[in-house]
């Protein structure tokens, strides 16, 4: 990896596309930091970092800190991920949507555009959650007397913070459009790779303030970070498996020229959605705590709502383990099923000579390609499923032995997030260093 960074460094279009990537990897660490005006939070921020696997510790690992210090970017990209999921299953739903999708790039620049509208929505209504949340909380600035101020003041308040946080987001969403166009690697994931990157201090320092109170601590913690350590090679391994699907093309002439005759195959990665289903779950999972934040429902003073409807989903409930395991599996196949398609692929086959060995060309072809899509898909899902779920298990059975496991609060997300986007975007530098005829990575 520091290799390739290295020989792209050498090539100046490649170093400028690296350094207006990392321009604006500053300007969303600035922004992160930046107050929203009348909100008083203070160092010690809107929750506590032992909260651990909670859906507010999400959003706070999701956001690089801003969520939990109420910054400009405290919302960050997270509604232009809701937007892009909403779309994308709408896509398949609705037969409008379908026919753009099949124009080509006007289409696809109609659905950006409808994403983009749908994200400054979402925006909207989560600042909106966020405030109310804020202002239940007590962390509004008040009037001289000390007093929470009314009237047109109070809606003057509210307006602010709201744009504001609107504003934050969009602006987000429009930096991570200038990496997909003038940068290197994709914007959102480029986005959420800083803010996990960033959150690594706060990180170490918890897990160590846990490994000092000693007792089963001084176990249980440095397991948990061996543990985070071996996910590397492990996502590592899972992002490079792929399973080839065998081809044969048959020789034909043309002129005095022979073609074909030669064996290649079809790769299919195992992971070939990559962390998306992670994101992609985390997000609908999202939308109840969210929905909390407008009703503040609570054991106490709505018991019945707060049981059947808020507690599932809390990530220290079993039910949420479930339904996230689910989710992963759901948008696993999600993904598969717009990136590949068995009968455009037997159908190219076939106008190119080839065929898979054993198997009659058509309609057989297409149902062995996705008969063994769908059994990649499913290996890959369960793979993931082990990385995204290990901090909620391990963190649950460190609390039955009296351990506190908060350290390591959406520890698996994390890796698999930075990982995941540090082997894109080397991929992504290799094949632009390969376009411009550059071997040296190869050496």
């Amino acid at each position: 990896m520091l290799q390739t960074l290295k020989n792209a460094w050498k090539v100046p279009d490649l170093r400028k596309k690296i350094l207006f990537t990392a321009l604006i990897i500053f300007i969303f660490r600035l922004g992160a930091n930046i107050p929203v005006p009348f909100l008083e939070i203070g160092e010690t921020g809107l929750f506590d970092a032992n909260s651990g696997n909670t859906f507010m510790s999400y959003l706070t690992m999701m956001t690089g800190e801003a969520f939990n210090y109420g910054t400009l970017f405290a919302m960050s990209i997270t509604p232009y991920i809701n937007s892009s999921i909403i779309i994308q299953l709408l896509t398949v739903a609705i037969p409008a949507l379908e026919r753009l999708s099949k124009e080509g790039e006007e289409g696809r620049k109609k659905i950006s555009a409808i994403t983009r509208y749908t994200a400054i929505g979402l925006a909207l209504i989560q600042s909106t959650a966020y405030f109310l949340y804020i202002r239940s909380g007590g962390y509004l600035s008040t009037d001289a007397s000390g007093a929470a101020y009314t009237g047109f003041w109070a809606v003057f308040q509210a307006l602010v913070v709201i744009l504001i946080l609107t504003a934050g987001s969009c602006l987000v969403m429009w930096l991570g459009e200038q990496i997909n166009v003038k940068g290197i690697g994709n914007g959102i994931s480029m986005i959420l790779f800083a803010g996990i990157i960033s959150r690594i201090p706060v990180t170490v320092t918890l897990m160590y303030q846990h490994f000092q109170q000693r007792g089963v601590n001084l176990v249980v913690i440095p397991l948990a970070a061996v543990v985070m350590l071996l996910m590397i090679p492990y996502i590592v391994w899972m992002d490079n498996a792929e399973q080839r699907i065998p081809v044969q093309y048959a020789k034909r002439v043309v002129g005095r020229k022979m073609y074909g005759g030669q064996n290649s195959y079809i790769p299919i990665k195992v992971n070939m959605s990559g962390v998306l289903p992670i994101i992609f779950a985390s997000s609908i999972l999202s939308i109840p705590p969210t929905i909390n934040m407008f009703v503040r429902a609570s054991e106490e003073s709505h018991p019945a709502l707060y049981k059947w409807l808020f507690h599932p989903f809390e990530q220290t409930h079993w039910v949420y383990g479930i339904i996230y395991f689910v989710l992963i599996i759901f948008f696993a196949y999600f993904y598969s099923a717009i990136q590949y398609n068995p009968v455009e692929m037997a159908n190219n086959l076939r106008k190119n000579g080839g065929t898979v060995p054993f198997v009659r060309p058509g309609k057989p072809t297409s149902d062995y390609i996705a008969k063994i899509i769908s059994k990649i898909v499913l290996l890959g899902a369960l793979l993931l499923s082990v990385v995204a779920l290990f901090p909620i298990v391990f963190s649950q059975i460190a609390t039955l032995i009296g351990a506190d496991a908060s350290g390591i609060s959406m520890g698996g997300t994390s890796v698999i997030i930075v990982v995941g986007v540090a082997l894109e975007t080397v991929r992504q530098l290799e094949s632009q260093m390969m376009m411009r005829h550059y071997k040296g990575f190869l050496d």
